[in-house]
């Protein structure tokens, strides 16, 4: 397994800040924040986003998050689809070859839902190949709909398509209605990518986003997923995600460097010879 960070967790950092800060700790492998690099991109071109990724040894081997995509209507799909499209353009121009879909925080459901999300989710990976991108589906424990690993997985299956698989947030995963039994229905075809955290002193059901704490220090029991997970031949990449308001503070230096030994301790013996480059 391959360590990476999200830029996330240095939110409120700059873009260059960021890489030049990763690269210090150690870091090779990153997972951009879209609303960062488009921030950046408003004073800078794609190609001197490519050249700083480049002069900081650091690859950009995914991005988050698109929202909007599975059960949004009228003209609010076509606003969402729009900017989808211009971030697979990005995405496309920088080599960056995964995007994360988050699921929809939907009004009321209803009965045609299912079917028209599996419908969107094909139209999304179709378009998203045509520029060299696989997705990665997050499901998001307060979402009314594909709030649980096993709806993801029933979606990605319905999809049929290569270009679009699970992607495992771990505070979703613990946090939400997904069961222990869930993980069995993954394997390396199906997972696309892993998303690391912990969580430490709250009630799960009260958890947010800003709850999350680096791995290891909390309660979760990462290092059995994380076996089960290289026994079904996952060999990609594990993100460390953490959107604690309280490490924005932070400077991203040290965030950065607390970060990598945090995950080198998780990874343990599911790190690869060379774990903190290559792919």
């Amino acid at each position: 397994m391959i360590p990476c960070i999200s830029q996330a967790t240095t939110l409120s950092a700059t873009f260059d800040a960021d890489l030049s800060a990763y690269a210090r700790a150690g870091w090779q492998c990153v997972e951009l924040w879209l609303t960062k690099l488009e921030t950046y991109l408003e004073g800078h071109t794609l190609d001197e986003a490519k050249a700083l990724l480049d002069a900081e040894g650091l690859a950009a081997v995914a991005a988050a998050a698109q929202g909007g995509l599975l059960l949004s209507r009228g003209l609010e799909r076509d606003a969402h689809w729009d900017h989808y499209r211009r971030r697979l353009a990005l995405l496309q121009g920088l080599g960056v070859p995964r995007l994360v879909v988050a699921a929809d925080f939907a009004r009321e459901l209803v009965p045609d839902d299912y079917s028209r999300a599996v419908e969107s989710l094909c139209q999304a990976a179709e378009l998203a190949q045509t520029h060299g991108v696989g997705l990665a589906l997050e499901f998001q424990k307060g979402a009314k709909f594909c709030a649980s690993l096993d709806t993801t997985i029933a979606l990605i299956t319905q999809c049929g398509s290569a270009g679009v698989g699970v992607c495992l947030d771990l505070f979703h995963y613990y946090t939400g209605p997904s069961k222990f039994e869930d993980l069995a229905y993954l394997t390396a075809d199906n997972l696309a990518w892993v998303q690391v955290c912990d969580l430490s002193g709250t009630p799960r059901e009260i958890a947010t986003d800003g709850d999350r704490i680096l791995p290891g220090e909390g309660d979760f029991q990462i290092g059995p997923i994380l076996d089960h997970l290289g026994r079904a031949g996952y060999d990609g990449y594990v993100s460390l995600e953490v959107l604690n308001p309280q490490l924005w503070k932070v400077p991203a230096d040290r965030v950065a460097d607390a970060a990598f030994q945090a995950l080198a301790r998780t990874l343990d013996r599911w790190r690869q010879a060379e774990p903190w480059g290559g792919t």
